[in-house]
């Protein structure tokens, strides 16, 4: 189990990128827009930094459902692959078996 401090700081960076997702791509237009000037483009990128550092999505860590665990994740799933073998073993993933030989 991942400490739960750490789980809800991922959870304040999603809620931090949704708040300023329409912020970031009107900006991120501007600065990648060849017909905008230098100062507007200077203008857009000086307010870009001022977006706080975690609301960009890139910062963004996926972590299990279950478990809150950082790595061995599975998109798919949404689980680490701890949680996902318990899951299926359990039949609660349909769709999902194990291979045996």
């Amino acid at each position: 189990m991942a400490k739960k401090c750490m789980v809800e700081r991922e959870r304040k960076r999603r809620k931090l990128a949704a708040r300023y997702a329409k912020k970031r791509e009107s900006l991120k237009k501007i600065i990648e827009n060849p017909e905008s000037s230098v100062e507007e483009r200077f203008e857009a990128q000086l307010k870009l930094q001022q977006i706080p550092r975690n609301a960009s999505p890139v910062r963004q860590r996926n972590r299990c459902a279950i478990s809150g665990r950082p790595r061995g994740y599975y998109r798919k799933f949404g689980l680490a692959r701890n949680q996902l073998r318990a899951a299926a073993l359990k039949g609660e993933i349909p769709g999902l078996t194990f291979s045996s030989w």
